[in-house]
């Protein structure tokens, strides 16, 4: 990832609904090749390095006739777009039938002067590949059936809804090993070493179109857990991880590449190993969304390699809008966190101006919702700040109070340190007022008087650098409150 910041910023944006809505601002259709300067110009907030447009390729016919007739799917469009029409369901990003940009977006053009402008404002390009499964109507049903989990009429009999006949050919429906099998597409079967290789080359044709792939659930193919997903059906596992397999020659043609896998399970680290750049970090969400500060004290205990190549986020577009999920200002809290932590920071479109409608991947339009000013203000004093202190080093504080005072083991504290610049967070994870002493690791900051500024609401702080040396920082932060402090001599 030779280039890239050390702690990039990615900002997701769901490419049909949102082009749907440039278009309907416009007031005629439009593909990303006619997307308006002023539309780029404001896309991703100051701090960004990067966006991810998801779901560009060649959406399946075959998945878009499953979707508009499946009952459960249908609830969930309504409930999020409750005057859905037909045209509003467009198919499913991850049912792709081809790697090529849909036509209705632009085609490959489309997407190349998107590229262009992205690039023209200092922002880098991430696309999706889905490794595990494709449509049913891919043209390697056809051509290469090998690729994929096959089984036989005695095994669509006993389990119908996990295979799938195609014309006499009896293939298994992509799955996880928790949930059913997926509806509207088709297992591949990770074991051939056919299929790997036909991965290598998708990817680097995907990678000559930009700058990083995030890999949909990358830890479906995995040796150990796609053998115990399928079992006798594909056989003994290969020698080699399907991984380093796929990304060992990738790397040699794309070395500036960025590979962020979406991972589950705790397998964050193994697919870190494995040859990608970041791994979602869905146990920090879960912990901030659920959890407590010492839930998230004992996940950034972990060591430093592994904390500066994860993803950070609280909201995407598997995850409820954080607006609606986390209220009462544990989002901003939240969102602090991740901003403000070592590694990648993933935002979502939408997500400054506090959409709470969580729409379905399947879905060409979202619903009109109001903005939340105030939230979007924070989120861009948010953004500039993070952009500031996450450089140099970084420390995980301990964070002390007092025997009638319990409430310090509602704070999580960290600090960076680059040169002569000083930052300090702290962030009460709880719904009531924490007051607590944060140690900071700085011997050099006795004998000096010091201004601590806060960057998120500009209040200043005096404290004498023997005081904070010694005991640490005071602060009182009321329910979900937070300080990014710049320490600055006076």
């Amino acid at each position: 990832m030779s280039g890239w910041p050390s702690h990039p910023v990615v900002y997701e944006v769901d490419t049909w609904p949102w082009l749907a809505e440039v278009g309907r601002r416009a007031g005629a259709p439009l593909t990303l090749a006619q997307v308006p300067a002023k539309v780029w110009d404001e896309l991703a907030p100051p701090g960004t390095d990067a966006v991810w447009l998801m779901g560009v390729w060649q959406r399946s016919p075959a998945g878009l006739a499953v979707a508009r007739h499946n009952a459960g799917l249908q609830d969930a469009f309504r409930a999020a777009l409750p005057d859905l029409t037909d045209e509003d369901v467009v198919g499913s990003p991850y049912c792709v039938r081809r790697y090529v940009v849909d036509d209705r977006l632009g085609g490959p053009a489309g997407l190349a002067a998107a590229r262009a402008e992205l690039a023209r404002r200092g922002l880098r390009l991430i696309l999706d590949f889905v490794p595990n499964h494709v449509a049913p109507d891919h043209p390697a049903l056809l051509e290469h059936p090998d690729w994929f989990v096959r089984g036989t009429a005695r095994d669509k009999a006993a389990a119908p809804d996990d295979w799938l006949d195609i014309r006499g050919l009896i293939v298994a429906r992509g799955r996880d090993p928790f949930f059913p099998a997926w509806p509207d597409v088709v297992q591949l079967n990770a074991f051939r070493p056919e299929l790997r290789q036909a991965t290598t080359d998708v990817l680097d044709r995907i990678l000559e179109q930009c700058d990083g792939v995030r890999c949909d659930m990358a830890m479906l193919v995995t040796n150990d857990v796609f053998g115990k997903t399928w079992g006798a059906h594909v056989g003994a596992a290969p020698a080699e991880e399907f991984w380093p397999t796929v990304l060992g020659e990738l790397r040699l043609r794309h070395p500036n590449a960025v590979l962020i896998a979406e991972a589950y399970w705790d397998m964050e680290w193994a697919l870190q190993q494995q040859g990608f750049d970041f791994c979602y970090d869905k146990r920090l969400y879960d912990r901030l969304a659920h959890g407590d500060a010492a839930a998230v004290r004992g996940h950034l205990s972990a060591g430093y390699d592994y904390q500066r190549r994860l993803i950070r986020f609280i909201e995407n577009h598997d995850e409820p809008r954080a607006a609606a999920e986390l209220p009462a200002g544990r989002d901003r809290a939240a969102a602090v966190a991740v901003a403000t932590l070592p590694g990648a920071t993933l935002w979502h479109d939408g997500q400054f101006e506090g959409r709470r409608v969580r729409l379905p991947v399947f879905l060409g339009r979202r619903p009109d919702e109001p903005a939340d000013d105030d939230l979007q203000r924070f989120y861009h004093r948010l953004l500039a700040a993070a952009a500031e202190l996450r450089r140099g080093d970084w420390t995980l504080l301990q964070v002390h109070g007092w025997p009638d005072n319990p409430t310090h083991h509602d704070l999580a504290a960290w600090a960076w340190h680059d040169g002569p610049l000083h930052h300090v967070v702290v962030v009460n994870l709880s719904g009531h007022a924490a007051q607590g002493r944060a140690a900071l690791p700085w011997q050099e900051l006795r004998g000096r008087a010091w201004r601590l500024t806060d960057r998120l609401d500009g209040r200043v702080f005096d404290r004498t650098g023997d005081e904070l040396a010694a005991d640490g920082l005071f602060v009182d932060l009321p329910a979900w409150g937070c300080h990014v402090l710049a320490v600055e001599p006076r």
